[in-house]
């Protein structure tokens, strides 16, 4: 159970509930030891009666008192074994909750290389299925194994001082239960683990064929797709029979043993009657006890499943919580950032890959200005962008704002001071109106208009039955390619951030669009720095500096008209495009 240790901090924080949880379970225990005694009693009075040492009259008031007696026991104990659940139960959800925010918080602090190597349907098993397995162990398996203790304990002390030799020979089969118990555990915690993986596996399966189903129709796959699935879901089914197969053997070996004592009781208890040793209700008593004790045998074993398939969740979840984020923000107090960025001799290297995306790039850029990089797929322009919003820290050489390094900066600050839009435009599934104010969440209604028509798709969003309120599909599927781009390009302008970021967002645009969006853009980024990566010249011709990357590295910088006259990447490019304009 080393694993599980991680959640006993959360025991910590609700103390106070299990403490009073864990008492009201041995109070609610207590008044069900009082029925058996009770009926064990009223049959030792019946049998006086019999044996006329017992008038009518007394026999008639004992067994109305004892009638009362199980009855009022029947009824606490109910309303106690409420309580239990009101108090160890609802902790259990309390902790499910906490430990999903912990995993949601600690995912959203990992870095990018981390979402390279762990699929999306992993992710999401380990937060619902994995933490679903631990709430069981915080709930129902605390619950149910204090019920059990408390029971033992309480049954079986009287039973000793009832009748020890007969609670010998009754609990003798409880030994052999529970070796029996400890071999199964090792083989469900082995199975559950594998089981957990598969369901990983599935899940990621099936979430990247509905995100992809587009493709699977247009390639025409589905019967292969199918098969895949097929093959996956029948090697899960397998391995969750044999963990059932498993978890099977615990009720049977349960109720042989259970079975056995009883048969103990009735023969050694006979002879005990016969002897005079104990009275004929007690047997009554020990078959009660022997029998009200067979759920509690049965929990232990439950109960022991749900901690072995807890311990494997757990130890999954545990893998994403103790790993260190790449990127850290090591300046907590507030940082002022003026959109002054320099880079110097920046070297990267991808941490998952080992490419070297960048080798020494260096270039400068002032508040107002703008600078466009332009280079062929690959060459590194995009890996700059992430660099600059910390995406991933540079490997060799400085990258500094207003002349401070950016790992010295509160990294909060510096992204929030930065408005990026990415190449794949990725839109969440919400309405319009929230896409933009996710940029800006207090943003009021026209400066969702303005910026929607600064990036010049208002006229699209009105044309729309619900207009801004138009729900999207996944990843934004309702909208074109050059609409998405479009609505990413507002939810960055109406942010009014410091440091405008633009990878290559028009390229799914027409050049008339384009033109409107680009004239709009220089006017609101007259005072911020604005950084556009683009494959097309049209988008970059007005930027105060152009960059050119080759494999990582600048092959020519300088201004449009510079840049045009001079042989190399930049003028074969422009005259290719203007080339393809006039046909």
């Amino acid at each position: 159970m080393k694993e599980l240790k991680y959640v006993h901090k959360y025991f910590f924080k609700y103390r106070g509930r299990l403490l009073v949880g864990l008492l009201i379970t041995a109070i609610a225990t207590i008044f069900r030891i009082v029925v058996p005694a009770t009926i064990g009693n009223s049959i030792d009075t019946v049998k006086a009666n019999l044996n006329g040492d017992l008038s009518q009259e007394l026999l008639k008031s004992q067994l109305l008192f004892n009638i009362l007696l199980i009855i009022g026991a029947a009824v606490l104990s109910g309303f106690f074994t409420f309580l239990m659940r009101q108090t160890i139960i609802v902790v259990s959800r309390y902790v499910e909750f906490d430990l999903k925010n912990e995993v949601f918080q600690q995912y959203e602090r990992l870095s990018l290389s981390f979402y390279k190597q762990n699929r999306t349907g992993d992710l999401m098993n380990r937060i619902s299925e994995d933490v679903s397995k631990v709430r069981m162990y915080a709930g129902p398996a605390l619950m149910y194994s204090t019920t059990t203790v408390t029971l033992f304990v309480v049954a079986i002390s009287y039973m000793i001082y009832t009748a020890p030799l007969l609670t010998l020979y009754a609990v003798a089969p409880l030994p052999i239960l529970s070796i029996g118990i400890y071999k199964l555990s090792i083989a469900i915690h082995k199975r559950s683990t594998i089981v957990q993986q598969y369901l990983s596996k599935l899940t990621t399966f099936t979430q990247e064929s509905f995100s992809g189903i587009s493709v699977i129709k247009a390639y025409g796959i589905e019967g292969r797709t199918n098969a895949q699935f097929e093959e996956l879901s029948n090697t899960s089914k397998d391995k969750n029979i044999d963990l059932t197969k498993v978890n099977a053997l615990f009720f049977p070996l349960m109720v042989l043993l259970i079975g056995l004592s009883n048969i103990l009781v009735v023969y050694v208890g006979g002879k005990q009657y016969i002897d005079g040793i104990i009275e004929f209700g007690t047997i009554v008593e020990f078959l009660i006890y022997v029998n009200m004790l067979t759920w509690p045998v049965a929990i232990v074993g439950w109960v022991s499943s749900m901690v072995q398939q807890a311990e494997a969740s757990q130890a999954r979840i545990n893998e994403f919580l103790k790993q260190e984020p790449e990127i850290k923000n090591t300046h907590t107090e507030p940082s002022t950032i003026d959109g002054a960025l320099s880079f110097r001799e920046v070297t990267f290297v991808y941490p998952d890959t080992q490419i070297k995306a960048l080798d020494q790039v260096s270039f400068s850029v002032q508040p107002g200005e703008t600078l466009a990089i332009i280079g062929n797929t690959g060459s590194g322009k995009s890996t700059i962008l992430e660099l600059i919003g910390r995406l991933y820290d540079v490997t060799d050489g400085s990258y500094t704002i207003g002349g401070q390094e950016a790992k010295e900066l509160n990294l909060n600050d510096l992204r929030n001071a930065i408005g990026y839009v990415p190449q794949d435009a990725f839109l969440f599934s919400d309405t319009i109106r929230n896409n933009i104010k996710f940029g800006k969440d207090d943003a009021t209604d026209d400066e969702v208009i303005a910026a929607a028509k600064n990036a010049a798709v208002h006229k699209n969003i009105a044309e729309f039955q619900k207009g801004y309120d138009t729900i999207l599909g996944e990843r934004g599927i309702s909208l074109s390619g050059g609409q998405k781009q479009r609505v990413s390009i507002a939810r960055a302008i109406i942010k009014d951030p410091k440091i405008l970021l633009f990878d290559d967002c028009l390229s799914a645009v027409d050049t008339e669009t384009e033109e409107q969006i680009l004239k709009n853009l220089f006017r609101i980024s007259k005072n911020k720095t604005t950084i556009i990566v683009s494959h097309r010249v049209s988008s970059v011709k007005n930027a105060n500096r152009i960059i050119v990357l080759e494999d990582g590295k600048i092959i020519q910088q300088g201004a449009h008209n510079e840049l045009v006259n001079q042989q190399g990447y930049y003028q074969e490019l422009y005259n290719k495009q203007l080339l393809e304009k006039e046909i």
